[in-house]
């Protein structure tokens, strides 16, 4: 048993506020060192005395145990029915919070997310009609969603007596005065709650399950719930951070105690955040499944009478023990062991690189066809994607189940504003994912057709790290729309792929390259260690990678996060001159004539705006090579070579360190053209595309 399920194995409930040590940010995270410092003159001090020292080791004990849990600040106890007939939930849910700011607040700020389907008219549905393209206006009627609060009560406290707050709600727009977006209630409190005070309230309220928006929702007697319940938002010195729903961004709450109960058609597979404690058999068919989760920052569930239950175990000599449960679709029966090694993999290799996974349990999710709510991850669990035709020589159910495990590491276990600074998760993730598949599932290049029903593997095309897994062609079609520091939800909507995923995976393995991944690794790592259970921003993450790369490294953050610089080196020209002054430019032969040596002239031009050192390379016809080094600031550089033999080729960036370089097409120049050994493959590969179209079109006249 690891020391981290010692830790959370209690019972079930509500735990007390007051029995949680509440410790700000500049104690909680930067602390210890000072700490340590003390108590190491204690230590001298004392060094006679056994019983102050046993006093003293106990004392540094305690709140050293206590960090391995989170604030648990926002607990909640809710009883949830689901009524699969009306598609309706009917809930309860009891809120336990603990102002953890340095300010008081007269009030409380809750999602609503399930209004964002309410109707058309909510800014989550502008934004998707804004970014895609895409009305869903003439969606059925009983396709959409929407959550009702039918009661808020304010329990009894020593101070203040039961109270009805149900005509205290509002609802607010901060992010746009939408007057018709409904997804952030306000209600206000009869008497201000003070640092460190604590509150709770009962609230009642009843939603309808839509038709899959935003990976929640029901297909058949397929259910994916998610952002189902009213949640807290997160009150900071600042106030509160508590956003309307956007199409571009996930979410943000404080961590805490989930005890969840959850009644549903008997005989119906569940599955929830957290571990099951017991299913109670109810008189009227149905059953009630009791899950209870510690230091988590959301909750989310799915049930259906379809699901095949497969049981794994993620064992590792110097990591804890994960116990693994797969609810899987009965046409991918087979598939069980991909998943499961796709997790293990992701849970060893992040587990190595940054550090342990701090729960001894997770869920894979694999959700049902056409549903809409694969690829997604919760606390403790996640959804996956697959196919029915999934061939093994390609990664494609592997890479989703390394991308939504990996966020358990960036978005569970470091609880970052994914509205704000998306890339903090979803940036980090993508680029340790990339890390693992091409490490551990080096598979061929897919393509999909027939509406991706067909796969068709190219065996001699190998899955890249650099192209396919840092997205750099999607990245270019919108490397200028948004600067990555602007808050998440203010993108374009169709940007945010772009910038937080693909553009942060780029600059990072920019980095790996540039700083070398042992380095990198390490900052990455004490990111983590020092922001479990927290909620950092990017400021921290930079403070991190420039403590261990031992320089200030803001030149390079201000580019790809502060700005939205593009960049672009190529050779511009090269120039030989023999010593009759005959030579040939740009590859065009002047004079063939034996000359002892040659002048070369190189020019390398920078043609974006963003600025990176990069070497130039230089290769002779006798196998001579010569690297240069250049800081890239101005807009052209020249260098000169002095040599016996020609230059036949030149390359700017030769190692690929920039991986951000929107066009790797002008690093080179070679002195024998190339354009007919291009244009043979590409007329090659046409040619194989006419052949199958005839022979498709042959057999279906």
């Amino acid at each position: 048993m690891s020391f981290y399920r010692c830790l959370s194995t209690r019972p079930g409930g509500l735990p007390l506020a007051s029995t949680y040590v509440v410790l700000d940010r500049q104690t909680r995270h930067n602390g210890y060192q000072a700490m340590f410092q003390v108590m190491q003159r204690l230590f001298q001090w004392f060094r006679n005395s056994v019983t102050t020292t046993a006093f003293v080791v106990l004392w540094v004990a305690a709140p050293l145990a206590q960090a391995a849990h989170s604030p648990r600040n926002a607990n909640y106890s809710i009883d949830i029915t689901l009524d699969h007939q009306t598609r309706t939930l009917t809930g309860r849910e009891v809120v336990t919070w603990r102002n953890t700011s340095l300010h008081s607040t007269s009030e409380l700020h809750f999602h609503l997310y399930y209004n964002a389907w309410r109707n058309t008219l909510s800014t989550w549905m502008k934004e998707r009609v804004l970014g895609r393209g895409l009305g869903l206006h003439n969606r059925s009627q009983t396709d959409w969603g929407w959550i009702d609060i039918t009661n808020i009560t304010l329990i009894n406290t020593s101070n203040v007596p039961e109270t009805n707050l149900t005509n205290n709600a509002t609802f607010i727009a901060p992010d746009d005065a939408n007057p018709d977006d409904q997804t952030v209630l306000r209600v206000e409190l009869p008497y201000s709650v003070s640092p460190d005070d604590t509150i709770t309230l009962e609230i009642e309220w009843t939603a309808r399950v839509p038709r899959t928006f935003a990976r929640t929702g029901t297909i058949g007697n397929y259910y994916f719930i998610a952002q189902w319940y009213p949640k807290l938002g997160v009150f900071t010195d600042d106030g509160w951070i508590c956003h309307q729903f956007h199409t571009a961004t996930n979410f943000f709450s404080d961590y805490g105690v989930y005890d969840v109960r959850l009644t549903v058609p008997s005989e119906w597979i569940l599955g929830a955040t957290g571990q099951e404690q017991q299913v109670t058999d109810n008189e009227d068919g149905t059953a009630t499944h009791h899950y209870y989760a510690e230091d988590v920052h959301d909750f989310a569930w799915t049930t259906s009478p379809d699901f095949l239950v497969f049981e794994d175990r993620f064992e590792h000599a110097n990591l804890p023990d994960v116990n693994i449960r797969l609810l899987l679709q009965p046409e991918h029966h087979d598939q069980a062991e991909r998943h499961f090694e796709a997790t293990r993999q992701t849970f060893k290799y992040y587990g190595e690189w940054f550090g342990a996974y701090p729960y001894d349990y997770v869920t894979i999710i694999d959700p049902a066809w056409q549903s809409g709510s694969g690829g997604m991850e919760y606390p403790t669990l996640f959804t996956s994607g697959t196919r029915w035709l999934a061939p093994t020589t390609t990664n494609g159910p592997e890479q989703v189940t390394v991308h939504e495990a990996g966020h358990q590491f960036f978005y569970g276990v470091i609880g970052n504003n994914e509205v704000e600074h998306a890339w903090l998760d979803e940036g980090l993730n993508t680029f340790a994912t990339a890390r693992v598949v091409d490490q551990y599932f080096p598979h061929s290049w897919e393509r999909r057709f027939f509406r991706g029903f067909l796969p068709w593997t190219f065996t001699d095309i190998p899955w890249s790290r650099a192209l396919d897994g840092s997205r750099l062609a999607r990245y270019r079609t919108t490397a200028r729309m948004d600067i990555q520091a602007t808050p998440t939800f203010r993108y374009w909507p169709g940007s945010m792929f772009s910038t937080a995923y693909y553009k942060t995976t780029l600059w990072l393995h920019t980095l790996e390259r540039f700083l070398g991944w042992d380095t990198l690794r390490q900052g990455m790592s004490d990111y983590y260690t020092q922001w479990t259970f927290a909620h950092p921003k990017p400021e921290d993450f930079f403070d991190h990678i420039n403590a261990v790369a031992g320089e200030d490294l803001s030149w390079f953050f201000d580019q790809v996060h502060g700005d939205s610089a593009i960049f672009d080196y190529g050779i511009a020209q090269v120039t030989n001159q023999n010593s009759a002054g005959r030579g040939f430019l740009d590859g065009v032969f002047q004079n063939d004539e034996p000359s002892t040596t040659f002048d070369t002239q190189v020019v390398v031009r920078r043609y974006g705006d963003g600025i990176f050192p990069v070497d130039v390379a230089v290769e002779f016809a006798d196998g001579h090579r010569e690297l240069r080094n250049w800081d890239g600031h101005a807009q052209w550089t020249t260098f000169q070579f002095e040599h016996s033999a020609r230059a036949i080729r030149a390359i700017v960036d030769p190692e690929r360190v920039l991986m951000l370089d929107l066009n790797y097409t002008n690093n080179s120049w070679t002195s024998s053209p190339q354009a007919t050994t291009a244009a043979t493959k590409w007329a090659l590969s046409w040619f194989v595309w006419l052949q199958d179209l005839l022979l498709t079109a042959a057999f279906i006249v």
